[in-house]
């Protein structure tokens, strides 16, 4: 669960930290205040894309750090990070985003920079963030057959991820055999322009290594007069008169004549003879080197020119001549495939065929695995619903007809979330339905349900109270309450039904702090939490009638408290 929050100079907010505790805690407080730039501040760490709007003004930079507490069960988690060589030590993992005011995004997680991919990999496993865009989300049927497979994960994504496989093998085998039976003309000018290639590689006869030697062998013809000139003098200081190996010679026949005289003699004798003839060995090599140096003009010319046609092939088809080799593979088994149209097609359609049928094997079992699913799913949807007090409502999962086994992204299935809201009326689209605060019922009420199925250990609710009051505002309060129960819940908003529900409570306040607009965070203490709910009954003004209501609405929901655990 989510433990610490640290935000610096994000929009509004200069710099706060935030602890944040088991159970539901609610953050309160005016418009404007800062309570929804706390929730982008979480999202940045679960990998929403980044503004430079959120830099506050003057400031350099944004930053965001969350630290995560993990509990045993969290494996998951812990098996995406360890894949990533991501080290967690006591159980702690903290997420970090920097955004700088050109717009440069920098994530890390356990203190190791990461990709935003990563970042947010691992934060989707920690964080779940519901806002009312989800809630219109929800009458986007793209987004049912998600919701529907994320229910029963353990039973449909193992079939889901092999039926993946073969589906993206089958699209890819299907884009190919469409290559082959485009237009004749067309064909016949791709042909003609990779023979041409093909024949260019082939002309150049090149040989792996070829340019790499040439390349050495034109630095020495460049550099033929200063290379004569100092090899030929070392080996001079070495080998000539009165020079080097002369001289250690004697100094060497020297010590041999009185090495039998005393023991330290015969060791220097020894080595100064072996160094002699080490000596004499590089000056034969030497002058080995120095007779096969040479100069000829029409070589270097020659070399000049290969090496400008290896390096107009590699401009052409690879950065180096294995490159070029693999790109010559490639071609020639184009080339074929165009000249035997007639039999690649007909493989390739064998291929496919074999893989629809196995896919429509997998695309069934999942299937089934969805109808049995969807049963399960309608049944704890329509409890869930009653409990916020759409008791008359029906909801089912609508499957599509798929008589001909079309072969879809997902499957065979086509999903559709279908309700009705009120007695007689006939299942419809939830999209043509449902009203914003049905929605947003429907939406808690998934949300409850797969809080007992997942396994993150924080959900955050961005306002999606709006729009409702009275008894379906105790019960939205009530099903927040429950999802407590596997998970830490936050929560935005403006319900004194939801606020006496919290466990914590923090009030979200704009200030004034040398002339700029600042956010100021206090967890309210009991008496500070009652004036709070009584000033969202009556607005500023806080009158007892108020404060007896919000006493009374905190005995109630203590009372249901007592009942949920």
């Amino acid at each position: 669960m989510l433990t610490e929050l640290s935000i610096r100079n994000f929009a509004i907010i200069d710099d706060i930290s935030i602890t944040f505790h088991e159970g539901l805690t609610v953050l309160t407080g005016e418009t404007g205040a800062g309570k929804s730039i706390i929730i982008d501040a979480v999202e940045l760490l679960a990998g929403a894309r980044a503004s430079v709007h959120y830099v506050r003004h003057g400031e350099k930079k944004a930053e965001s750090s969350g630290l995560f507490s993990l509990k045993d069960e969290d494996d998951h988690v812990k098996e995406v990070a360890n894949f990533y060589d991501i080290d967690i030590h006591d159980q702690m993992l903290v997420l970090e985003r920097t955004i700088t005011k050109q717009g440069k995004s920098i994530c890390k997680i356990n203190n190791k920079i990461v990709t935003l991919s990563v970042l947010k990999e691992i934060g989707q496993k920690v964080v779940n963030i519901h806002s009312q865009h989800d809630t219109i989300q929800l009458m986007d049927e793209e987004t049912h057959i998600q919701l529907l497979d994320a229910y029963d994960e353990k039973q449909i994504y193992p079939l889901i991820k092999t039926y993946d496989a073969l589906y993206t093998k089958l699209i890819k085998l299907k884009q190919k055999h469409r290559q082959l039976q485009t237009n004749e003309q067309d064909m016949v000018h791709r042909l003609d322009f990779i023979q041409f290639q093909l024949h260019e590689i082939e002309e150049a006869n090149l040989q792996i290594g070829e340019d790499e030697a040439l390349t050495d062998e034109r630095n020495k013809l460049h550099h033929h007069e200063k290379l004569y000139r100092t090899v030929d003098e070392a080996y001079s200081l070495l080998a000539d008169d009165k020079y080097a190996l002369e001289l250690l010679d004697i100094a060497q026949n020297n010590l041999q004549q009185v090495k039998d005289l005393d023991e330290n003699i015969e060791h220097h004798a020894d080595d100064l003879s072996s160094l002699f003839y080490q000596l004499e060995e590089i000056s034969f090599s030497l002058r080995q080197y120095i007779d096969t140096l040479y100069y000829d003009e029409n070589e270097l010319n020659d070399i000049e020119s290969r090496l400008n046609e290896i390096n107009h092939l590699k401009k052409k088809y690879g950065l180096n001549i294995e490159e070029i080799f693999k790109y010559k593979v490639k071609i020639e088994r184009e080339i074929d495939e165009i000249e035997h149209k007639e039999d690649h097609l007909l493989q390739l359609e064998k291929e496919m065929s074999l893989l629809e049928d196995e896919a429509l094997i997998i695309a069934k079992r999942l299937h089934s695995a969805r109808k049995k699913a969807a049963l399960s799913l309608e049944k704890e949807i329509e409890v869930e619903l009653k409990d916020l007090y759409l008791e008359n409502a029906t909801f089912s999962v609508h499957f599509k007809k798929n008589d001909t086994n079309t072969l879809y992204a997902k499957g065979i299935d086509q999903i559709t979330f279908m309700v009705s809201t009120n007695i007689g009326e006939p299942l419809n689209e939830l999209a043509k339905v449902a009203s914003g605060g049905e929605l947003s019922r429907i939406m808690l009420a998934l949300k409850n349900i797969f809080s007992k199925h997942d396994q993150i250990q924080t959900v955050i609710f961005d306002e999606i109270d709006t729009g409702v009051s009275g008894r379906v505002a105790q019960s939205i309060a009530e099903k927040m309450y429950e999802i407590t129960k596997n998970a830490q819940v936050l929560c935005i908003t403006h319900l004194p039904q939801v606020a006496a529900m919290s466990d914590n409570h923090l009030l979200i306040e704009k200030h004034e702090v040398n002339e700029r607009t600042a956010t100021k965070i206090t967890d309210l203490s009991n008496d500070e939490k009652i004036n709070e709910i009584g000033k969202m009954f009556t607005g500023t003004e806080l009158t007892e009638t108020a404060i007896e209501h919000a006493q009374q609405l905190l005995h109630l929901t203590n009372e249901f408290k007592r009942t949920v655990y």
